[in-house]
């Protein structure tokens, strides 16, 4: 019994494969980001986010994350706990916030999105530029998003 393990059925599921891949992105993300500038995932997104368009409003953030009102409301919270983000009213409308980087949290996004070009870098090597391509517009159409947030 000491041959490969045959996968059966899971040859074939997109999920299966999905989360094999998240594994191994999740520790890279890790080494690079995670542990060093304290980080989770959707907290590196929401900071890259807000570093590529300025101050926006909570829903659009929480629809480009993929995350419910409440989680937006408490990784928010986080964030602003840590000084990392600032909410104010939208000058057009005073009944809604606008949320943006406070000067620790651009610092903090710049280190971050440097931080990511070599944790990329480790996971494309896997793939040609080609396949780094086509993989990001699969993901797209499985996440149901056009590629804009």
């Amino acid at each position: 019994m000491g041959g490969a393990l045959r996968l059966g059925c899971l040859e074939a599921i997109v999920g299966f494969h999905m989360a094999r891949a998240a594994v191994v992105a999740t520790k890279t993300f890790e080494s690079y980001i995670g542990t060093t500038l304290q980080l989770r995932k959707t907290e590196f997104s929401l900071l890259m986010l807000l570093r590529a368009n300025g101050s926006l409003a909570p829903k659009p953030l929480a629809r480009a994350l993929a995350v419910s009102a409440p989680n937006r409301t408490l990784l928010l919270d986080r964030l602003q706990d840590r000084d990392l983000v600032l909410r104010a009213p939208n000058p057009k409308d005073g009944r809604s916030q606008h949320v943006s980087l406070s000067a620790k949290g651009l610092q903090l996004a710049q280190r971050a999105a440097q931080a990511a070009i070599p944790m990329e870098t480790e996971l494309m090597g896997r793939l040609t530029s080609a396949e780094h391509a086509m993989l990001i517009e699969l993901l797209l159409k499985l996440g149901g998003s056009t590629g804009e947030c």
